[in-house]
């Protein structure tokens, strides 16, 4: 999420932001299907404009803008599900503050007619649980490490996106999940809601529990943070070996319609794929070259300037977010060539 986390050291700021300008801003990313309405935002009215899009028969997302967090767009960067049920709607992820979770709430009843029964969190990220003040009558659902992530980073959250989003988030103060939405051992498990029954995969490396939500009557898969479409990944909490990994399970699910928490959603097997691919795309070559870039000493000015394939180069929030990308996993790159010199060494002992 964007200046969100400490990992930029006081120190490096300053020299990544200044080379920051050396990166051409992104051109607008190309649809990979037909676009969705954009949210009407009303800046002056502090108005989201949230608009629900169904997908399926009970099913609807409400779409951010695909962009960088900013005043303009209400810092409204996520996309969110509404699904409805029996005993009433399931809420997927809330938003970036409490205005924003009154908008979705009194959306999400205009739209199936019914009240909100659950809510449930993907990951530990604050745009997918700052709404939660307008669902406080609610059980709200997260798996145990998400939990303890909200926790622990609820309140850096909080500090930055008032000093982000300004006004958007007049009276937000966390509201934390208040259920463990445990998965087996295995990542694999299932939710029932109103007789609607919801598979749960539990993945990692975007954060440390990345939450997958099936419908299984649907087919319409909510696979959060862990891929990103037409949109340069957030990396505070990334472990690349560990999210490719996850890309690799998502893959073999054979998804026929993928909502990223970050980007257009991807309709059909082929788009679903596809949107599954860039992101690994992506982090493959950050593997591969902050991995090159590591052993040949270069530092991160040196890495800023490198060139970067102009497809990603395209996407939305580039400019911005490739320095946060390196900020955050560059220096694991070096800490790696630093361990492996200091084994080799103690071998030749």
């Amino acid at each position: 999420m964007p200046e969100l986390f400490s990992a930029l050291r006081p120190a490096l700021r300053p020299v990544l932001l200044g080379v920051a300008a050396l990166l051409t801003t992104a051109t607008p990313p190309v649809a990979a299907q037909a676009p969705a309405p954009a949210p009407r935002v009303d800046v002056a009215r502090l108005d989201y404009g949230l608009q629900a899009r169904s997908l399926a028969d009970g099913v609807w997302v409400v779409e951010g803008a695909n962009d960088d967090f900013s005043v303009a767009n209400g810092c409204n960067i996520i996309n969110l599900g509404l699904i409805a049920t029996a005993e009433g709607t399931v809420v997927v992820n809330t938003g970036t503050s409490r205005l924003h979770g009154q908008q979705l709430r009194a959306l999400a009843e205009r739209t199936t007619g019914q009240r909100v029964a659950r809510v449930v969190h993907l990951n530990l990220h604050p745009d997918y649980f700052l709404g939660n003040q307008a669902f406080a009558d609610v059980p709200r659902l997260a798996t145990p490490v998400t939990r303890a992530g909200i926790a622990r980073e609820a309140s850096a959250y909080e500090t930055n996106l008032y000093r982000l989003c300004g006004d958007w988030m007049r009276g937000t103060e966390t509201l934390a999940p208040d259920a463990d939405l445990a998965v087996p051992t295995g990542g694999l498990g299932a939710l029932t809601v109103g007789g609607r029954t919801f598979d749960l995969i539990e993945l990692g490396g975007h954060t440390d529990s990345d939450l997958v939500l099936i419908d299984r009557a649907s087919g319409v898969a909510f696979v959060g943070g862990l891929v990103f479409v037409q949109r340069v990944p957030t990396t505070p909490h990334a472990r690349v070996e560990r999210w490719l990994q996850s890309l690799d399970r998502l893959q073999t699910l054979g998804l026929r319609t993928l909502v990223p928490s970050h980007g257009p959603v991807q309709i059909g097997p082929e788009r679903a794929a596809e949107g599954i691919a860039q992101t690994r795309r992506f982090l493959q070559w950050i593997d591969r070259s902050f991995s090159a870039w590591a052993a040949q000493g270069w530092d991160m000015n040196e890495v800023l300037r490198a060139p970067v394939p102009e497809e990603f180069r395209q996407w939305a929030a580039f400019r911005t977010e490739y320095v946060r990308n390196v900020a955050h996993l560059y220096p694991i790159y070096e800490q790696k060539v630093l361990n492996q010199a200091r084994s080799q060494a103690r071998g030749l002992r």
